[in-house]
């Protein structure tokens, strides 16, 4: 029998005391378990956060949080959740563990909603669709499956820049995360060329990440045409695609807009990955509902996958949340409740449509010479506006407008209020 160094510690100190003192005292070992461990960097997000709170300026504005706020800078709770969480409350529903792949209804909706009912591929069963801890963990439990089961290269190739936590999170399931070029910083835009000339260099049978609509951070999107040329040329090099989906409807107000990359990529004869999350367009951020779906060849294919999914699920988190799942699925199968909610949704993507167009209308009153016809020619949530990290520490330090250092700003935190007063700002360190 091997001892731990605890005990043999513990052992000894009990020897050394036994020699009729009532009392025996166990010193503190003189080395900690934890003495090698580092202080972790503090998130980029949160950092801003506290760093605001502490802000006594009264026109203070946080653009760093990726939730929606309304134009008072308040949290929004749709309507449309609201009534679906009473007719929950109402129902008297039980607490009982979900099973491991989820709610079915959830799933059913989850999916329908993204490839749009009928979609030959549901048709078909060829889905293989769990319900997840919102959206990052979908992408975990897909990345677990790719490294266990993915017959190509076990390497994964992001956008540059993608969103923050897509690298930690497919490091830590084992892939090998590699980026081709995505944004342009001269255009403050796509540099659909770089794209091309990138894609076309990765291995065959690697993985590509694709935002499949408002690219976050950049807000910067493929147009139609160059999505069907992104597919093409995917499809050539063999390729295989992965979509993260997380502002499904509120990146341009229409759900089938924003799922066109996915669908067109499917009917395009691709088989593909897809996470969902409705955080963003049901404002359900501490519900944490979202969705992994692995598209197989047929339904026997996709059964198969579905069985290892749910494999990996169980000692990671052996079952999703029911709350979130439980709301999207009222919303989604009920038809007043969805039309509701698509009016809600359409209603959250317009007023950040509408105040990314006063924006720039603002700084183009100011006078400035910079041209701002990216602020709308982005999508979504997210803004990358353009200033370097000394304008950036600048209009912190001198305006209280606190952002990432890589100029990306939230548009939710943007509104009638405080628009003007933004403008100013961005034009005194721009100019």
């Amino acid at each position: 029998m091997v001892s731990s160094p605890a005990l043999v510690f513990v052992t000894k100190s009990l020897l050394r005391n036994c020699n009729g003192v009532p009392s025996v005292l166990v010193q503190r070992a003189s080395s900690s378990w934890w003495g090698d461990v580092k202080m972790g960097p503090p998130d980029a997000i949160l950092g801003i956060a506290e760093a605001f709170k502490k802000d006594p300026n009264p026109k203070k504005i946080n653009l760093g949080a990726g939730t929606y706020r309304d134009d008072n800078g308040k949290p929004y709770v749709l309507p449309s959740v609201l009534k679906a969480e009473h007719r929950i409350i109402e129902n008297r529903m039980d607490k009982e563990y979900a099973p491991i792949s989820g709610y079915a209804d959830f799933t059913k909706h989850a999916i329908e909603l993204a490839l749009g009912e009928g979609n030959p591929v549901l048709a078909a069963g060829r889905n293989a669709t769990a319900q997840s801890i919102s959206g990052t963990g979908a992408l975990r439990v897909a990345a677990a499956f790719l490294n266990s089961f993915f017959p190509g290269q076990r390497e994964i190739y992001l956008p540059s820049p993608s969103w923050g936590n897509h690298t930690p999170v497919f490091k830590h399931a084992g892939l090998s995360v590699k980026s081709y070029r995505y944004y342009d910083p001269k255009s403050c835009g796509l540099d659909f060329a770089a794209v091309l000339e990138d894609i076309n260099k990765i291995p065959e049978r690697s993985i590509v990440l694709l935002h499949a609509c408002a690219h976050n951070p950049t807000g910067v999107d493929p147009r139609p045409e160059q999505w069907k040329e992104l597919s093409t040329l995917i499809k050539k090099r063999n390729l295989f695609p992965f979509f993260d989906m997380a502002y499904q409807g509120f990146a341009s107000g229409d759900i089938d807009k924003d799922a066109f990359a996915v669908r067109h990529f499917l009917a395009d004869g691709h088989t593909i990955i897809l996470t969902q999350s409705f955080a963003k367009n049901m404002g359900l951020y501490g519900e944490r509902a979202g969705a992994v779906t692995v598209v197989g060849s047929d339904k026997e294919e996709a059964e198969r996958v579905l069985s290892q999914v749910k494999i990996l699920i169980r000692p990671m988190y052996s079952n999703p949340p029911i709350h979130g799942a439980r709301l999207v699925t009222e919303i989604l199968r009920d038809k007043q409740l969805r039309s509701e909610w698509l009016e809600d949704v359409k209603g959250m993507a317009d007023r950040i449509i509408g105040v990314r167009a006063d924006l720039r209308e603002a700084l183009e009153k100011l006078g400035s010479q910079r041209n701002w016809q990216h602020i709308t020619d982005q999508i979504g949530m997210f803004c990358f506006t353009g200033l370097n990290q000394q304008q950036c520490e600048r209009i912190i330090k001198d305006f209280s407008v606190y952002l990432t250092k890589d100029g990306r700003i939230s548009m939710s935190g943007v509104n009638s209020k405080n628009v003007h007063y933004l403008a100013e700002a961005i034009h005194q360190v721009t100019k």
